[in-house]
């Protein structure tokens, strides 16, 4: 059932985006009606998280049993013994499914309060405590120590420093402040901690801020399909055009048992850093990371470059991974978007510029599209609008069948889709 209200989006885009939905093949095979409904469900489930935080598990270094057994220990004292159950995907062997409780309507809202930016607050919704970043307003008289309900400020309007605000907020759940209101706002910029420990969230999610870095990955269970379907295999040489901040570049090297070689783009450098980060945390010595425009990849002249450096030559790489930059209007929770009808289409042409270098548990591809029915099934497409949104408790786990908790996870995660390409011959 839900509770918070449909994504926020400007009227221009929210027109475009419904005027590609409801193309002419969908309405001919829905019906108008049927097709305006799904695309409202669509805008209503961005704005509540899934069903199921995913990770990822580090296959390289442990097995997926012993990480388990480690994050059930975990959980347990992050919930204060509550049991909650962690399930492994049948189908993604390394993909461990960890149910999301809520919302938790019973929560009592405190007189003092603080708000905190959209962003902050849909990390809120995935487990995050507040950090002070994302700390817009505070109550007059906060000090560490109180008990806080926090706010999220999803339109973007509540003034930085600001004692009180009444404009569109939504509840997150309660917490306790670890800094008093004057600390938060004396204007000392590496105040970077956390703020705000949650202690009531209106979602109970777990955190994995620093839990397990070695063996476990926060991955959306799109992102973890995706390498599945490249099927990277030991010994090939891999190319990931635009890598950062590395969740996939990572899976598809412990998937090639660290053998092999992938080479990892990204055009923005403290985000290779963080690709070469993460590859050192997880033991991963066949990843090679390179601060590079992924468009400019493919190397025009016949000459060979010995270093193994981009850009490359043509038929360098036996697999080439691309997720393209885009809106990312599809994660969850996403209660608003600001952008401009501009903002939002602007993918488009670096996305066809990157596409010229380079298991099915999802649905068919969307109509519309100018496919086939034979090659829409060759596509996945996740879309969260085929389940109603609902309310999670520790009862209604323990009387679910695991194979109904698996598809309620394979079908209520974020927004995305996968296409794979097999070059048949060259040109």
């Amino acid at each position: 059932m839900s509770i918070f209200p449909k994504i926020s989006l400007r009227l221009e885009v929210e027109r475009y985006l419904k005027e590609g939905f409801m193309n002419k093949e969908v309405v001919s095979a829905l019906g108008k009606q049927e097709a305006e409904r799904r695309f409202e469900t669509l805008l209503n489930h961005l704005s509540h998280p899934p069903s199921f935080t995913t990770v990822r598990v580090n296959t390289h270094l442990a097995s997926v049993q012993h990480v388990k057994n480690l994050l059930l220990d975990e959980l347990r004292k992050q919930f204060n013994g509550l049991s909650v159950p962690i399930l492994q995907h049948p189908d993604l062997q390394d993909v461990l499914l960890i149910p999301i409780i809520g919302p938790r309507r019973n929560i009592k809202k405190q007189q003092c309060e603080a708000v905190v930016g959209a962003q902050c607050g849909n990390a809120v919704l995935r487990g995050a405590h507040v950090y002070v970043p994302g700390i817009v307003s505070a109550s007059k008289f906060m000090k560490a120590g109180d008990v806080i309900s926090v706010y999220s400020d999803i339109k973007g309007k509540c003034k930085k420093g600001a004692k009180e605000f009444d404009g569109t907020k939504v509840f997150l759940g309660n917490g306790i402040s670890e800094l008093s209101r004057k600390e938060i706002f004396n204007g000392l910029p590496e105040l970077k901690g956390i703020g705000i420990r949650m202690t009531e969230p209106i979602y109970l999610s777990p955190s994995f801020d620093n839990v397990l870095p070695n063996y476990l990955f926060l991955q959306n269970l799109p992102s973890a399909v995706v390498t599945h379907v490249l099927d990277p295999q030991p010994g090939e040489k891999i190319l990931d055009l635009c890598a950062a901040p590395g969740g996939k570049t990572t899976h598809i090297a412990a998937l090639m048992h660290d053998q092999g070689e992938v080479i990892a783009l990204d055009k923005i450098s403290n985000k290779v850093e963080k690709i070469k980060q993460n590859a050192l945390l997880l033991g991963l010595n066949s990843i090679k990371a390179f601060c590079f425009d992924g468009t400019k990849a493919l190397k025009l002249d016949m000459v060979k470059d010995a270093e193994g450096k981009p850009p490359f030559l043509r038929e360098s790489f036996d697999r080439i991974l691309l997720d393209a930059p885009c809106s990312g209007m599809g994660q969850r929770p996403n209660m608003a978007c600001s952008w401009t009808l501009k903002e939002v289409t602007s993918y488009q042409p670096l996305q066809r510029k990157l596409f010229t270098v380079e298991p099915q548990i999802g649905g068919e591809g969307m109509m519309g599209a100018g496919l086939s029915f034979e090659q829409l099934k060759q596509l996945q497409r996740f879309d969260p609008s085929v389940v109603p949104v609902r309310d999670t408790d520790i009862a209604s786990l323990g009387d679910a069948r695991i194979e109904d908790t698996i598809w309620l996870a394979n079908k209520d995660c974020i927004g995305f889709f996968i296409a794979k390409f097999i070059k048949c011959k060259s040109t």
